[in-house]
């Protein structure tokens, strides 16, 4: 499996607008600030997440300090230089002991140019871990170790485990850059990523990228690796700061249970919780013409799902658009949400390097109440598939104003597709094509473990928003898949003068479909949104 180091640094999440990339590069710590929680210390007092958020709060009433920076050395290293500095494994903590898991870490430069400052908790105790340049390989890069201190620090870390293998410890998970990071499951390749909070995203001010600029490890039983690893994160913004724990447990599905505290320093206009980054280029749903090279699809994530408190499950493919589009869901007492890889197999991507069909779907389950908001889905216009361009996260309804303190707990599952979800009838493929310029024809494939039961056929339920017309619609049975086929064609209503001359001036018409059976139960809503001549 290949490190984070060779495929991890490469994707830039995509601007929206003039969101600037420095921002959000590294996690960071604050030079000559230390955050050991002292009392809980003194008082031998096993750690826990209660410290890093008693933490949080008082930082919360400081202003915001920006960390130092690394050495100009490090600033002006390129990705292919900054690659070539390897950590050494015999250096990995925990390697030289039967400890289930081990730590490897992240050299600072090219576009991490601050540090983490990390510790280890060992029962009660809790001691700084320095990162030093004894730790890494510098052959490719001689001249420059004697450029840098020798504490360099790290600019994030990863976990290996026996994810794949019995006797061989694989990469499953990372934290690197601003509050982002990513995992697999077994036979997985690294995909789309998380956050561990989102500010402002495709708002007009701009976003800001909060950081994690210090983490708290706890060193493991030996051979207990079924209990998984915990990792304590203080995150720091000028807007917020909050307090995470992380039980990270590695497996045929990588599952992270997330307990998350925040406390504002200044009024947030809108708060991202459990945001995820994904890259969609093109995909089956995408028209001939926007395919940009000899592969069928490029994508890490093929769509979002959501399941509503109401018991509603609603698919929505990604897209790659020509503008911005931002859509929202009402979503209050959500259940759960995510970014799926659906198709996973090789012959609709080709692509041995990448190896697409291998990226996992991240899956989010709310623990506890989380009230009122929506779940806001994100595309942004991309040309390349080293930006990420698809963002996901739950925005709450409440709130976030500075004094007042918020609490979202949740799961994550990083799994293959469709991993029972829904348990029922699922689309499994999104196909379109352009008559001409005032219509668009569209295939969808239903597929579920419930269908080769049923007897009764399938009604499909259409409908279109504002600006198009319903042309003509076939349900039946798909005799290859077992499951069911829809095709349906939308006319496009005439629009202004304007918009005749401009067709960009035309706002995106929504479209829902769903199968409806005999015994009253229905598959999950495809939802999808086409701008009239347009991809």
């Amino acid at each position: 499996m290949k490190s984070a180091a060779d495929i991890f640094p490469r994707r830039r999440p995509l601007s929206l607008g003039l969101i600037l990339w420095a921002g959000l590069a590294v996690a960071v710590s604050l030079a000559g600030t230390t955050v050991a929680c002292a009392a809980a210390q003194a008082a031998k007092a096993p750690f826990s997440l209660e410290n890093v958020a008693q933490t949080a709060r008082e930082l919360a009433t400081v202003p915001f300090q920006a960390p130092p920076p690394i050495p100009e050395a490090l600033h002006t290293l390129d990705y292919d230089t900054w690659r070539k500095i390897r950590f050494k494994p015999e250096q990995a903590i925990w390697a030289k002991s039967k400890s289930p898991y081990q730590l490897q870490f992240f050299h600072p430069g090219f576009l991490y140019d601050r540090t983490v400052k990390l510790h280890v908790i060992d029962g009660s105790k809790v001691e700084s871990l320095p990162v030093t340049k004894a730790m890494f390989d510098y052959s490719q890069v001689r001249e420059l170790p004697e450029k840098l201190p020798e504490e360099i620090g790290a600019a994030g870390f990863r976990v290996h485990a026996a994810i794949n293998t019995g006797n061989y410890l694989d990469e499953f998970v990372v934290f690197l850059g601003a509050s982002y990071f990513r995992a697999v499951a077994k036979g997985q390749v690294y995909g789309l990523s998380a956050r561990g909070l989102a500010i402002n995203t495709a708002e007009p001010e701009g976003e800001e990228f909060p950081w994690f600029r210090e983490f708290w490890i706890v060193k493991p039983a030996p051979g207990k690796a079924a209990t998984g690893l915990t990792v304590y994160a203080l995150l720091d913004s000028p807007s917020l700061t909050g307090a995470f724990a992380f039980t990270l447990m590695p497996g045929r599905e990588t599952v992270m249970d997330v307990s998350s505290r925040i406390y504002p320093r200044t009024p947030i206009k809108k708060l991202g919780i459990a945001p995820l980054t994904s890259m969609f280029l093109y995909g089956e749903n995408s028209l001939p013409s926007a395919r940009m090279d000899w592969r069928p699809e490029v994508h890490d994530s093929d769509g979002l799902l959501v399941h509503f408190g109401s018991g509603e499950w609603l698919w929505r493919p990604a897209q790659n658009p020509a503008t911005l589009q931002a859509n929202s869901f009402e979503a209050d007492n959500l259940k759960g949400f995510g970014l799926l890889h659906r198709d996973t197999d090789f012959t609709n991507y080709q692509d041995t390097e990448a190896r697409y069909e291998k990226r996992p779907s991240l899956w989010i389950e709310p623990r506890g109440g989380w009230g009122p908001g929506r779940v806001e889905l994100v595309l942004i216009p991309s040309e390349q598939e080293i930006h990420d361009n698809v963002v996901a996260y739950f925005s709450p309804g409440e709130q976030a104003a500075p004094g007042t303190a918020l609490r979202f707990d949740y799961r994550m599952r990083w799994l293959d597709a469709p991993g029972g979800l829904p348990p029922g009838v699922r689309v499994t493929a999104t196909r379109s094509s352009q008559p001409d310029k005032n219509s668009r024809l569209f295939v969808l494939d239903f597929q579920g473990d419930k269908l080769p039961a049923r007897k009764a056929e399938a009604e499909a339920v259409i409908s279109v928003g504002p600006g198009a017309t319903l042309l003509e619609q076939q349900c039946f049975p798909n005799p290859v898949t077992g499951g069911y086929r829809v095709t349906f064609k939308v006319g496009f209503d005439g629009g202004s003068t304007l918009q005749d001359i401009l067709p960009e001036k035309r706002g995106p018409i929504e479209l829902r479909a769903f199968l409806k059976f005999d015994d009253k139960s229905v598959s999950e809503t495809w939802s999808y949104a086409v701008t009239p001549g347009k991809s």
